[in-house]
């Protein structure tokens, strides 16, 4: 494997804002039993001691590069995040089971009460994408459900995910006519046709994993439309995997069965030892495939002509994200999470712990970080340090120049624009800056 450094162009649009947190695969908390002040809002679901911590710290704020918004609602814990054909930012509501629409336009918001959700119900909704036919498409990781909601009608329909045991529908995305979702703990990729959302039952195609008791992590399709997804055991690892899902297809319409050995359309390929938490994946334009290490500030990519890995490393997070007053975090690290691809190339993802939205342009191997203003203190090892802490931004979608993004505990989303010019060019000699693993200049 290569291990390659990149330039990091560090920009500070308001303060020096970064994080690193004590997790990095957050779930849904049980809040202790303490003193609860009845409120009538999505607050009431923690008890008065943790509403700072999980409802939001303070108000939105804004840089050069990045706008925040608060969502009129308190306390929704926003997470999926994306745009629709005609511009409006949609996201989901872990706090509340609702959708939410943003018009970009009117800088105004419309939230759109979901009438199935239990009271006080709660759940992580990792995936979310908008259909051909406007309809927006996402996941429910509590009650193992896809959900369709149209917005002509504000219609909800919920949809029983295809499960046997244990089953978490994490990342969500239309394909073609197809619909695709990742079971991360039911350890398989799932297949879904759209069009049989109105029937009681769903034809799908699932394939299992090839390593047992693993992990089924984030996926892609390339332009020749295999799809890559990992499979992994958390801290130690895993592979990538390939599906030939047209070969596959083919298969099954010259020999008249419908079900044949998926593996025998499937490649397995060893991560690399030093990628122990492979959560986001995607396919640049280069053929490459980008991986992003949520144990670690790495991220990787993958060149399937010569079945190399290259590792490159973001910058540290500093200080101010993490805080550090007990002086127990002896190396803090940015965990890279989730991983994009915008209309020019460039490589796009969230560093979870250094509270920072990235952007690496392979042409060139550089790096862009945009700090976001937010910081909840309770999120890091603050003490009594100001403009400390994280403001967990777990999920983003590209749209053009712009990153719009959710923070799960300041109950914000906010948009990264990058047409707005650098105060800074930088000039090498070479375009390759070699450097050790986790070392940064």
């Amino acid at each position: 494997m290569k291990k390659k450094g990149i330039i990091v162009a560090a920009f500070f649009g308001f303060i020096l804002l970064t994080s690193t947190v004590m997790i990095s695969l957050p779930g849904l908390m049980t809040p202790i039993d303490t003193e609860t002040t009845i409120t009538g809002t999505p607050a009431d679901n923690f008890p008065d001691a943790q509403r700072a911590q999980f409802c939001g710290s303070g108000d939105a704020k804004s840089t050069s590069y990045v706008r925040e918004f608060t969502i009129p609602t308190v306390c929704t814990n926003p997470l999926a995040i994306v745009t629709d054909f005609e511009g409006n930012v949609w996201f989901a509501q872990t706090n509340t089971g609702n959708l939410a629409k943003f018009d970009p336009l009117t800088e105004t918001f419309t939230e759109y009460e979901n009438p199935t959700w239990p009271p006080n119900g709660r759940s992580m909704m990792w995936g979310i994408d908008a259909a051909p036919d406007g309809s927006i498409w996402y996941t429910d990781e509590t009650f193992d459900s896809i959900w369709k909601f149209t917005p002509h009608n504000e219609k909800y329909q919920r949809l029983t995910y295809p499960s046997q045991g244990d089953a978490l529908p994490q990342k969500l995305k239309f394909e073609g006519s197809q619909v695709i979702v990742n079971d991360f703990t039911g350890n398989k990729i799932t297949f879904l046709d759209p069009t049989q959302a109105e029937q009681k039952d769903f034809n799908y195609l699932s394939i299992p994993s090839p390593v047992d008791d693993s992990v089924t992590g984030d996926f892609a399709m390339d332009a020749e439309n295999n799809l890559w997804y990992t499979n992994w055991l958390f801290q130690q690892s895993g592979v990538l995997v390939k599906f030939d899902q047209d070969g596959y297809r083919e298969t099954v319409v010259d020999t008249g069965e419908e079900l044949l050995p998926l593996f025998d359309h499937i490649e397995v390929l060893a991560l690399p030892e030093t990628m122990q938490t492979p959560n986001g994946v995607v396919a640049g334009e280069d053929g490459k495939i980008w991986l992003v290490d949520t144990s670690s500030s790495y991220f990787f990519s993958f060149d399937p002509d010569d079945e190399t890995f290259t590792q490159y490393v973001t910058s540290d997070p500093p200080l101010s994200s993490y805080g550090n007053s007990s002086g127990i975090i002896k190396t803090p690290i940015s965990r890279p999470y989730w991983v994009e691809t915008n209309d020019m190339g460039q490589i796009i993802f969230n560093e979870q712990t250094a509270n920072r939205m990235a952007v690496m342009d392979p042409k060139s191997e550089t790096l862009v970080e945009y700090f976001i203003p937010s910081m909840n203190p309770n999120w890091g090892d603050c003490g009594d340090m100001q403009n400390c802490g994280l403001a967990q931004v777990f999920d983003f979608t590209v749209d053009g120049d712009k990153i719009w993004f959710t923070e799960w505990v300041e109950n914000n989303i906010g948009v990264v624009d990058t047409s707005v010019g650098l105060p800074l060019d930088i000039e090498l000699e070479s375009n390759i800056m070699t450097l050790q693993a986790g070392e940064s200049k």
